[in-house]
């Protein structure tokens, strides 16, 4: 299955003015986010110290992919990038050695 490097950042102008409305947003996506770690749906998620973005890791296909960060929109907006695995990488080295 393939793995995807997604890097999110939260778009501002799309939260709530008040206060206690944007906390119950953040909320509920925090929430999101924990369930789907639960579930192992989501491999890995964090935040960058000082910034309203950070990253998650997720296998899946692309569509897998489109469906999941639609969820968290239109105030996340995400980069996302497939990665290779070490068994993945090596394969590449060899092909490469060969060529």
């Amino acid at each position: 299955m393939a793995r995807f490097l997604l890097l999110w950042e939260m778009d501002t102008t799309k939260l709530p003015d008040d206060p206690k409305e944007r906390i119950a947003a953040w909320t509920m996506s925090m929430n999101m986010v924990k369930s789907e770690l639960k579930s192992g749906k989501l491999k890995d998620w964090g935040m960058f110290p000082g910034e309203l973005a950070g990253y998650g890791i997720r296998e899946g296909t692309e569509v897998d992919i489109a469906i999941a960060t639609g969820r968290y929109g239109p105030a996340i907006k995400y980069k996302t990038h497939p990665v290779l695995s070490v068994s993945q990488t090596d394969e590449v080295l060899k092909a490469l050695s060969q060529a």
